[in-house]
């Protein structure tokens, strides 16, 4: 029917994310909704299961910002989880390095080398970590006029403006968004630092991810000159 299944990795992790896309009421906002089992368990033998949305992803760049300011604000309540301190993932790791909470020798060829290049440029930011969604590039779906739809939710504890920068250096590496999208959404808060630690993770994750590409490191090389203009 209309019920989506899904393999659940981590448990602990699929069932947060159940319970928060059961409860969370973002402004215009479509929300994948999760499916119970009879006996009300979120994840069943390892796998999850929610309502499916109608739409496909589409280069609609500033909107899945918008969105992700949107559901930012709906999700700010949200108590941190605790696996997150556990995970251990590539893209956890990632994000410590990003934060300079950590520090692993990356591959100069797969982006290292640019990572250590930008990583000295980082300064103190006064911006509110809360749980955002880490990865909404490709994952939000238009239909028509409805409002974006929301498949999953990707979990970060970080500040809401470095959600919105994530998509931001996504759209302008791989999505062929207007670089004019970075100015468009400068007057986020430590909007220059938000930026360089979007592409700081992403330069890590790329880096130490083992399908990584040279075609796609092309498209974050390009996404820094766009960064450094606003550094």
């Amino acid at each position: 029917g209309d019920v989506v299944l899904k393999p659940a990795a981590n448990t602990a992790e699929a069932a947060w994310v159940a319970q928060a896309l059961d409860l969370l009421e973002p402004d215009d906002v479509r929300v994948s909704r999760p499916v119970r089992s009879t006996d009300g368990r979120w994840v069943v033998s390892g796998w999850s299961a929610s309502r499916d949305l109608a739409g496909r992803p589409e280069p609609r760049h500033d909107d899945v910002v918008a969105m992700s300011l949107r559901l930012h604000s709906s999700s700010r309540h949200l108590a941190r989880p605790r696996f997150l301190e556990s995970r251990q993932d590539i893209y956890a790791l990632a994000d410590r390095m990003a934060w300079g909470e950590a520090d692993y020798l990356l591959p100069q060829d797969k982006g290292g080398r640019l990572y250590d290049v930008l990583a000295g440029s980082r300064r103190e930011v006064g911006l509110r970590p809360q749980v955002v969604h880490g990865d909404l590039f490709g994952n939000v779906l238009f239909t028509e006029d409805a409002a974006p739809g929301l498949l999953d939710f990707n979990p970060f504890y970080r500040p809401a403006e470095w959600a919105a920068a994530v998509a931001v250096v996504d759209a302008l590496a791989w999505g062929g968004a207007d670089p004019a999208i970075v100015e468009r959404w400068s007057h986020l808060s430590d909007w220059p630092q938000a930026m360089l630690r979007a592409l700081l993770f992403r330069l890590a994750v790329h880096a130490l991810h083992p399908r990584s590409t040279g075609q796609s490191l092309a498209g974050l090389e390009r996404a820094s000159q766009m960064v450094l203009e606003v550094l």
